[in-house]
């Protein structure tokens, strides 16, 4: 896994690469020289009040099922998953999976009730999202003249969230439906795990129980729904504002609205798990269709590069910083996922 990260990460700088040639070094250079430094320092203090609300919105979840950690140790753990996902062809998935076992060993919650607060935080994004990508899709039938292939990847890619959102909460929190899918994958297993069947089966079963357990208690607590989805949507808002304060930074003449349906565009590519966050598919995704709103190519370029230094490499860079601050041993297993 790591040397695979690795050589995919070589091969999207090196798509990114490529295109900043096409458009010209020394055009996307002179666009850089005339960016204003306030905007730019703007989208950096933003985007920590960004990272500020992403721990505060995990925080609900952790505090409706009485996990006893303060914001100030989530925020590392946030970071660390964030650079995870994006430094991995995971889908924007691997890193989850590292904040519950973060989670778990540092306030000694089980792994089952951590991985929980932390799916949960994960499908409060899928709310505003889902509303975001539906007006993207109407917005760039009007704004653009895409092909038909393209929008109906678009909307099929929509309704697979969307269905594997709904399936992924009806496995949560139904016994029933819970029990069929870990006998297909106790099924799966025990082809590979030749011994003591019962203790593994046993040991899944009781997993699952307490990872539904930890799923209907949340749920059923109101403030879980009631502050984290309008925590959700202004972190979406505040993410398209960051976007269209970089481009301020480069006088570009570009609407809000269209910034905000390439990000949702961009923000899909970017799901597809071939390349460690989108990388090299996004910026090139984003440069081209700010290209065809309007912005000079030059500038949407150099936008690019500055908005993802400072939502992916900055993000990365912070949390590979931290990963020592929770101990050699947790870094060890960290570092091997890099």
């Amino acid at each position: 896994m790591k040397h695979k990260g690795s050589l995919l990460i070589v091969i999207g700088v090196a798509a990114l690469a490529a295109m900043i040639l096409i458009i010209g070094p020394g055009e996307i250079e002179e666009a850089l020289r005339k960016a204003d430094p306030i905007y730019v320092a703007m989208a950096v203090a933003l985007e920590f009040i960004i990272l500020a609300l992403f721990t505060i919105r995990w925080s609900i979840t952790t505090g409706a099922v009485s996990i006893d950690v303060e914001k100030r140790h989530l925020f590392p753990m946030l970071l660390v998953g964030m650079a995870i996902n994006n430094l991995t062809p995971s889908a924007r998935g691997g890193g989850e999976p590292v904040r519950a076992y973060i989670l778990g060993r540092y306030s000694r919650a089980s792994m089952e009730s951590a991985f929980a607060t932390v799916i949960a935080d994960r499908g409060l994004d899928t709310f505003p999202f889902i509303f975001l990508a539906i007006i993207t899709i109407i917005g760039m039938v009007l704004y653009f003249d895409l092909s038909q292939w393209i929008l109906t990847a678009l909307v099929a890619s929509v309704a697979i969230i969307v269905a594997a959102f709904f399936l992924a909460l009806y496995v949560s929190i139904d016994r029933d439906a819970g029990e069929r899918i870990t006998g297909w994958i106790l099924g799966i297993l025990k082809r590979f795990y030749r011994k003591n069947h019962e203790r593994l089966e046993m040991r899944v079963r009781s997993a699952l129980h307490e990872f539904q357990s930890t799923m209907r208690i949340m749920l059923a607590d109101r403030r879980v729904l009631l502050y984290g989805i309008p925590v959700s949507f202004l972190l979406w808002i505040l993410e398209i504002i960051r976007v269209y304060l970089v481009f301020a930074a480069f006088g570009a003449d570009i609407s809000l609205l269209v910034i905000a349906e390439v990000f949702i565009l961009a923000t899909l590519i970017g799901m597809i798990p071939l390349l460690p966050g989108g990388l090299g598919a996004v910026d090139g995704i984003m440069i081209v269709f700010y290209s065809y709103a309007g912005v000079s190519p030059s500038v949407s370029a150099a936008a690019t590069v500055v908005e993802r230094l400072i939502s992916f490499w900055l993000i990365s860079a912070m949390g590979v910083a931290v990963i020592p601050y929770f101990g050699s041993s947790v870094s060890e297993k960290l570092m091997d996922k890099l």
